[in-house]
């Protein structure tokens, strides 16, 4: 039988452009077919503010309307609360932002949900976080049976700790209750689509790899350039502040390739693009992970709107296993169209 996977990126409050463009998707699946997203995906992954996405789509009832909701002024404005401690200066020796909002929204929104939830609604969750003590990728899954009564709210809140932005997250891990000390995993996954497939070729050893189908939304790609000469004479503060070191490290460009890839040709949809002028976007949002202005946000959201405007009717083909295009990849800038990813 085939199976779909859907996974989302890393990005901050630009998860605003993903969400809206999965409810998009929604209604029109709904319209056109009489179900939702929730009928159709069997496995979920996420990464930072794209495992908060996952993990409400894979935990919770919340319709993707409300979740869509959740990316607003107010509630961007309590998760990005400026760190005011005395004699520390934001983002360089200390977190740009406290965590306490960010948690409490969290919480608000997934209550009591667990991974258990998943796996009793017959599907599959995994958000991406790293675990700092160690220097090691730390996956949390729900095929993985000791991770089942981890908090939907915990997991999200450390996949999105964010380093120089947010602070890392404890996380008390079963059976042996040790306590992991956890930060953004974008860091090593801003894509989670590799980890996903990875683990759906287990979790499905006997489903061939041409029934395994797949949609992977970004968050936007940075536009912003780095100078190259200066970079030759920067240290850690330089790459940090002017080098946009985070942003360097969560690139997700080179897993998109390897997605591509590996699945079979028209069994995959890339939704995604360069966050700077082009046609259909003239007015680009900001490509800042903490943008969270009411102007950035409608920016994010309208293209969210230029992407289901692109690729939607296509998206829900596929969700339905009615799709004959090809694979499909990132907005070319140039044209403002999909691009066709052809193997070879």
């Amino acid at each position: 039988m085939s199976k779909l996977i859907l996974c989302i990126d890393g990005g901050g409050i630009r998860g605003a452009a993903a969400t809206q463009f999965l409810a998009r998707v929604e209604q029109a699946l709904q319209a056109q077919h009489q179900v939702s997203l929730r009928d159709r995906v069997d496995f979920y992954a996420g990464t930072s503010t794209g495992a908060i996405i996952a993990l409400a789509l894979a935990t919770t009832n919340l319709s993707m309307k409300k979740i869509n909701a959740l990316y607003n002024a107010r509630n961007a404005r309590t998760i990005f609360t400026e760190n005011r401690g005395f004699l520390e200066w934001d983002g360089v020796n200390a977190p740009k932002y406290e965590s306490a909002g960010k948690t409490r929204v969290l919480k608000e929104y997934f209550a009591e949900a667990t991974l258990q939830q998943a796996v009793a609604s017959h599907r599959h969750a995994m958000a991406i976080t790293y675990g700092v003590e160690y220097h090691q990728p730390v996956i949390i899954k729900s095929t993985e049976p000791h991770h089942l009564g981890l908090s939907s709210a915990a997991i999200a809140d450390a996949s999105t700790a964010a380093p120089t932005y947010f602070p890392s997250r404890p996380l008390l891990f079963p059976p042996d209750n040790q306590t992991r000390w956890l930060i953004d995993g974008g860091v090593v996954a801003n894509n989670p689509a590799m980890c996903a497939l990875a683990e759906a070729r287990r979790l499905w050893a006997d489903t061939p790899l041409n029934s395994i189908r797949m949609i992977s939304v970004g968050t936007g790609k940075q536009a912003r350039k780095t100078n190259g000469p200066a970079s030759q004479k920067w240290g850690a503060l330089q790459w940090m502040r002017q080098g946009h070191l985070i942003d360097v490290l969560s690139d997700e460009q080179l897993v998109t390739y390897q997605m591509l890839s590996l699945l079979e040709q028209g069994r995959c949809i890339r939704v995604n693009a360069l966050m700077r002028e082009q046609p259909g976007m003239p007015n680009p949002p900001d490509d800042a992970m903490d943008d969270i202005s009411a102007d950035n946000i409608k920016k994010l959201k309208d293209m969210g709107d230029l992407w289901f405007t692109l690729y939607g009717q296509q998206t829900v083909d596929l969700i339905m296993d009615e799709y004959n295009g090809p694979s499909l990849d990132a907005m070319d800038s140039v044209t403002g169209k999909p691009a066709l990813f052809k193997k070879g």
